[in-house]
């Protein structure tokens, strides 16, 4: 089975964090990528808001309809033949984005395009060991993937409207949670507990068609953060420790890029996939708001998807990065919502029925999916031209 392939692609490559703006080209220097993805015909957005879902709230001790106001961001993984996705959903409390209560709601599929889902959040900011993490603004952005032995793990965005902070959780059907906190709280560099972090990418690897997380030099490793991808790595999955660098300080390994997709952020993407060819780290870049920054073939603001790969035995060096992004906002779904600049933001990624389902928020307010087929060969999104 051919994983990754030779396509052709609209992209060149970039040695390190910053290169010469290039001109499309065919290439062969792009096997260690993944896709094109291509989004189903007549099926997306797969999940939108649900106005009927009624949950009681700890919080506010009252009954609130939980995912009515945007349903977006999931993670993804299969279980028993089917895909499962843990998706983030907002209710009405508040009037803009970071301003209501987020929870996290379960939704499953044997074909992994059509889903049925609770009718109540499977994690939710609870009376609990959490609390003074979770409230009022709950649970975020839920990156999911799966131990060998079966313990699923997600890693997600503990909001208190104060520090945005990565939490872990632990399940064996996915629908019971164990929160075990901050994956900072024991760590030897402290400072980065009370400083804000998010967007958790836990190395895996394909192995008897599972994705399944999986260690690297011994260690449990994970790429996270936005602005800039630093890394940590642990003995147990649920303490981290941060890697620094030469200083002592927080190490970052890519930046965004003056002119390009992701010159204002590199938010990580779903869990990074260990290959013959190295780590591959799939991210969403924000294009920037300053038009003196940004690239200007796509709308300011706008997310779109990345693809880097790092040294398998070094898993902080860069060795190729993509210079345009393989997954854009195109269509009416991922450019109108809550976030109207256009949106694809990437969190699940699922290896299932001998195909890559990639599952995404557009314009944090519906959930969508785009499928790539390693048989198939297909390009990546094609790019603007500039006005």
């Amino acid at each position: 089975m051919r994983i990754f392939s030779l396509l052709l692609i609209f992209a060149v490559l970039s040695n390190a964090c910053v290169s010469t703006k290039p001109d499309h080209h065919e290439s062969s220097n792009f096997i260690w990528t993944l896709g094109g993805f291509e989004r189903p015909a007549n099926l997306n957005p797969i999940l939108e808001p649900q106005d009927n879902s009624v949950f009681f709230d700890p919080m506010s001790q009252d009954s609130v309809f939980w995912e009515a106001n945007d349903t977006f961001n999931p993670g993804a993984v299969v279980k028993d033949g089917k895909v499962y996705l843990l998706y983030r959903a907002e209710d009405h409390s508040g009037e803009a984005i970071g301003h209501r209560t987020s929870r996290l709601g379960l939704a499953e599929s044997e074909d992994g395009l059509h889903f049925s889902r609770k009718e109540t959040p499977v994690l939710f900011p609870d009376d609990d060991s959490q609390r003074q993490y979770e409230w009022p603004g709950g649970l975020e952005d839920p990156r999911l993937a799966v131990t060998e032995d079966g313990t699923y793990v997600v890693f997600y965005t503990q909001w208190d409207r104060d520090v945005p902070r990565l939490g872990v959780a632990t399940s064996r059907d996915l629908i019971h949670w164990d929160k075990h906190g901050p994956i900072f709280k024991n760590a030897n560099f402290i400072e980065v507990l009370n400083a804000p972090h998010k967007s958790a990418s836990i190395v895996t690897s394909l192995r008897d068609n599972r994705l399944v997380i999986t260690k690297v030099n011994g260690k449990y490793f994970m790429y996270w953060g936005e602005h800039g991808v630093s890394g940590a790595v642990s003995d147990d999955l649920l303490n981290w420790e941060p890697v620094l660098n030469e200083k002592g300080e927080l190490a970052k390994f890519m930046m965004p890029r003056e002119g390009y997709f992701d010159s204002s952020l590199t938010e990580c993407g779903p869990p990074a996939l260990l290959t013959d060819k190295g780590i591959l780290l799939l991210y969403n870049g924000r294009n920037h708001d300053d038009a003196a920054l940004a690239d200007p073939r796509f709308n300011l603001g706008s997310y779109s998807a990345g693809q880097v790969l790092f040294a398998a035995d070094d898993p902080t060096r860069v060795l190729q990065r993509l210079d345009v992004p393989f997954l854009r906002p195109m269509e009416p779904f991922e450019t109108s919502g809550q976030y109207r600049d256009g949106t694809v933001f990437i969190q699940g990624l699922t290896y299932f029925n001998n195909k890559w389902f990639l599952y995404y928020g557009c314009a944090d307010s519906r959930v969508a999916v785009a499928v790539y087929d390693p048989q198939r060969l297909t390009d990546f999104d094609p790019i603007p031209t500039p006005e």
